[in-house]
């Protein structure tokens, strides 16, 4: 968990506080539903994406079952080619590893392409701790880090914010990071961008440590691959003299033929491209082309005990495009700082839980966040589905409780709250399985309808506190049938009341 989310409060509590944020809504669905309608047509013009997303889930699921061999076969690949690699267990590991990384090059400053895994393990605070700025490129993450904010979606981790609030923000911050922003900066956004590159530019030259994460590792050759849209991550991965790149175990492919399907899905998946503008890729160290010096360091941190887990696992399948956040009217309404992660939206409902356990009132809620309309599971590049990925979770929820991690093992401990839920389960369990009980209780229900109220009492009130009770009709259903249906049947009894 980055230090970042400590503290965080339990996912309603604070949805419940940035539904209220008029002007964030209005970024956000401004921002959503512009990238999706442009996703749409992209993925639109490709006759096979279907084949294509088939081909992913299923070279994703192929890499997961043998990850032990590939992983093994990768970093071979990756020391044969002159580089180092590092195994961390957790977050904590991965943060002693860079940290002394760093210190062992005497320098005090690096600069970081964007990386949800370097977010998700909190670098920037553990390496701050030790005395080493960490300087964001990307421009979304830099109006972040200038803005002592968080970031609250995958791709654009600023979507929260608009233009009048990014200059702002370039006006008053800048300077005491760096290069101060030019006198009169407007909210055009060529003014913007061109504020942050002249700002970066003095960094890129001067740094002489990168750091980075990775799309994907391909095991064959031990090639790293970083896409992005600016050109800053190109700038860090060629300019320091040493690099050093933390990527989670999942995102290893076998060979450069399967990378070929993944590098069709992302970029129409993520910025509606039909190719990203660039695409780096590395292997090990080559003399006189790139740093001199490459550490791989690979992350489980939780990604083991996800893959012991027959239904949760395929969210390591997972290409960090962001397409389920576009389209999710929970993350349209709610933001991706409600989340309390590095990984906002439905794919952060179902991933954070598995990596970091339910033991927290916010993991625990986070299963939770979802309407389970299936949106995202149609849009995702892999196919994962995450309404059934959220309704397994939210069952370890209610029936495991905490769960409590140790090595490779996974131990659900009983739960101690949730009793009146349990009962609720039962209790309708029963009356379904008993058709006389369930027509009894209907007839009971639609003779007191004139008195059901527009709120819920009681622990129910949590449910119509944020929706609207539906109406209840004139006429029940088997009312309506047996007056409809009855004369035709030509007995007048109710169907399926044999």
């Amino acid at each position: 968990m980055s230090v970042t989310d400590l503290g965080m409060p339990a996912f309603p509590a604070a949805a419940a506080r940035s539904t209220r944020d008029t002007r964030l809504r209005a970024n956000l669905r401004y921002a959503t539903h512009t990238i999706r309608d442009k996703r749409a047509r992209a993925v639109g013009e490709l006759s096979d994406w279907a084949q294509l997303r088939a081909a992913g889930r299923a070279i994703k699921d192929r890499t997961l079952r043998h990850l032990d061999h590939y992983l093994e076969r990768l970093e071979e690949a990756v020391t044969a080619a002159g580089g180092q690699v590092h195994w961390a267990a957790d977050a904590a590991e991965a943060n002693r590893i860079v940290t002394r990384l760093v210190r062992a090059t005497g320098e005090r400053e690096v600069v970081k392409v964007k990386s949800m895994a370097t977010q998700e393990i909190g670098l920037n605070e553990a390496l701050a701790e030790a005395g080493i700025s960490a300087y964001e490129t990307d421009l979304a993450e830099l109006i972040v880090q200038l803005g002592k904010d968080r970031p609250s979606h995958i791709l654009v981790p600023a979507i929260h914010r608009n233009r009048s609030e990014i200059r702002d923000i370039f006006r008053t911050e800048m300077g005491s990071w760096g290069r101060p922003a030019p006198d009169g900066l407007s909210d055009r956004p060529t003014e913007l961008a061109e504020a942050a590159r002249l700002h970066l530019r003095e960094k890129f030259l001067r740094a002489k440590v990168g750091i980075s994460g990775a799309n994907f590792m391909v095991a064959e050759t031990g090639t790293l691959v970083v896409v992005e849209s600016e050109g800053n991550g190109r700038m860090c991965l060629t300019l320091p003299e040493t690099l050093i790149s933390v990527v989670g175990i999942e995102k290893v492919v076998p060979t450069w033929q399967d990378l070929e399907v993944f590098l069709q899905l992302l970029p129409r998946s993520s910025t509606a491209e039909r190719m990203n503008p660039y695409t780096s890729m590395w292997t090990g160290t080559t003399d006189g082309d790139g740093p001199r010096t490459f550490h791989l360091v690979l992350l489980d941190n939780g990604r083991t005990d996800t893959l012991a887990d027959t239904v949760g696992r395929q969210a390591l399948r997972c290409i960090r495009c962001s397409a389920c956040l576009n389209v999710c009217p929970v993350y349209e309404r709610a933001g991706g700082h409600a989340y309390g992660s590095a990984y906002p939206g439905p794919i952060g409902a179902i991933l954070t839980p598995q990596l970091r356990g339910t033991a927290s009132a916010l993991d625990a809620s986070l299963p939770y966040a979802s309407s389970l309309c299936g949106a995202c599971y149609e849009v995702c590049p892999v196919a994962i589905d995450i309404p059934e990925v959220l309704v397994h979770l939210r069952e370890r929820v209610v029936e495991g409780g905490k769960v409590v991690r140790g090595g490779m093992r996974t131990v659900i401990q009983p739960a101690k709250g949730h009793a009146a839920e349990r009962a609720a389960m039962r209790a309708a369990g029963f009356v379904f399985d008993r058709p006389g009980v369930l027509r009894a209780g209907q007839r009971l229900a639609a003779r007191t309808r004139r008195l059901h109220p527009r709120r819920l009492p009681g622990p129910g009130h949590a449910w119509s506190d944020t929706r609207d009770l539906p109406p209840v009709p004139a006429e029940s259903f088997r009312d309506w049938w047996q007056r409809t249906r009855g004369a035709e049947r030509g007995d007048g009894r109710e169907e399926g009341a044999k």
